[in-house]
């Protein structure tokens, strides 16, 4: 049966491969490469066809700005299917954006790192890859300055996302509380999402003008990091961005001390970790909830709820064994109920849970695949082996679709996959974790 799967996902992946040496996340939704959901994809054609995984990486680094920012996505085609699409975004407003690539001037969480490293190990020819890696990896190191150069301005070791596409949970219930801060104007546009999925499951009109608001301040100030920093209603310290960033480090400094001679970059990302976790864990811990949360930086506030970014953590090492046990006995208490499938992306017993909807409770294989490997390494081998078979059984239940309904009563009835359909990411990561 999993022998099926791998080759089904293999099928998806390939399918979404592109000439140009990038994959798309899904056909027709999302028609260009996305930053984070290119690492997630090398890591699937790792296992099976090394030179698109390195292609996947490449591609994307080639869109770097001169500063080291790499945007959440690049516009290498033409396409009338995506709303906000290059001549909405305008890169070229900032004065060191990537002339040759039109993108977006906003991020994604910095999964290359990791993404890298684990090519690495799974690679059997390591000579290939430690070539790919050396002209690469200082790309990666430099996105990496950026953000604590230019995201962290009270040099916490914890960089902001300023807009809640950065978070790549969109329109998680968690940024409620900021939209209820603002009062954008009405846009006209037309979305193209909802022409391709149920409006039902994806955000609305209302939610996307807020969304292009932050982005029209960010463009009258040619998306200046100060000029952001000091004017955006959105600025949060995210604990999966961060977790992402922090668990890329350790990748980087792994990596570059396979490559050797890189000892003044080494000190520096192990500077960079120690403050990092231990603002991490002092800030963003909350001991009552037991879990991490956001903490809302325009406003001074934690927002106090639990999704299932208060988990990645996990992923990369940042929680004591007791906060440790503490998030896990959470995510069970709140999330791991018999009829549920491990793991909702919010809190189930909240009002704003909508398990149809976006990030706003649906499983994603993303995020249950970091919790796979986060659970393992703290020793929850038993709980990590449900959210890996979940993951197989959603995924042999409905296809590989974007995300998931966590309510398993639903499968009895209808597919239960939502979002776009022949998914990359959720391709990819499966054919990982069957592998592991």
């Amino acid at each position: 049966m999993n022998k099926d799967l791998i080759n089904d996902a293999k099928i998806v992946l390939n399918n979404n491969f592109q000439e140009k040496g990038y994959s798309i996340p899904c056909k027709g939704l999302y028609p260009f490469q996305w930053k984070w959901d290119s690492g997630f994809i090398a890591i699937g054609f790792a296992h099976y066809d090394l030179d698109k995984a390195k292609q996947e990486i490449e591609t994307l680094l080639n869109a770097q700005w001169g500063n080291g920012f790499i945007p959440h996505i690049v516009f290498h085609v033409e396409s009338d299917t995506y709303f906000p699409g290059k001549d909405f975004h305008l890169s070229k407003l900032h004065p060191l954006s990537n002339k040759d690539y039109p993108s977006t001037g906003m991020t994604q969480p910095p999964v290359t790192g990791f993404a890298m490293e684990m090519i690495y190990d799974i690679a059997e020819n390591k000579k290939d890859v430690k070539a790919f890696i050396e002209n690469n990896i200082d790309k990666v190191y430099l996105n990496h300055k950026y953000f604590y150069e230019n995201r962290d301005p009270q040099n916490e070791g914890l960089v902001y996302i300023y807009h809640n596409w950065e978070s790549g949970t969109d329109n998680s219930p968690i940024w409620d509380d900021i939209w209820a801060t603002m009062n954008p104007p009405e846009y006209e546009f037309t979305r193209r999402d909802t022409n391709l999925v149920d409006p039902s499951q994806r955000p609305s009109k209302r939610e996307y003008d807020h969304y292009l608001h932050i982005i029209e301040i960010a463009k009258q100030h040619n998306y200046s990091d100060e000029k952001i920093a000091e004017l955006s209603p959105f600025l949060v310290q995210d604990p999966l961005f961060n977790s992402m960033l922090i668990k890329s480090n350790e990748s980087l400094i792994a990596l570059y001390k396979i490559i050797g001679n890189n000892e003044d970059k080494i000190e520096q990302l192990q500077q960079w970790q120690t403050k990092s976790i231990s603002s991490f864990n002092s800030k963003l811990y909350d001991k009552e909830l037991g879990a991490y949360v956001h903490y809302d930086l325009r406003n001074e506030k934690p927002l106090r709820f639990v999704s299932s970014s208060s988990f990645s953590p996990l992923f990369a090492g940042i929680p004591t064994k007791e906060q440790a046990k503490t998030l896990v006995d959470t995510m069970m208490n709140k999330f791991g109920a018999d009829d549920m499938y491990l793991c909702a992306s919010f809190d189930p017993e909240s009002e704003r849970f909508n398990p149809k909807k976006y990030w706003r409770g649906p499983v994603w294989i993303n995020l249950n695949w970091m919790l796979y490997f986060g659970l393992l390494d703290y020793g929850y081998l038993e709980i990590a082996e449900r959210v890996k078979s979940d993951s197989i059984e959603l995924i042999e239940k409905a296809g590989f679709y974007e995300y998931f309904d966590a309510r398993k009563s639903v499968y009895e009835t209808e597919k239960g996959g939502y979002g776009g359909g022949n998914f990359s990411w959720s391709a990819a990561l499966l054919i990982d974790l069957i592998n592991n």
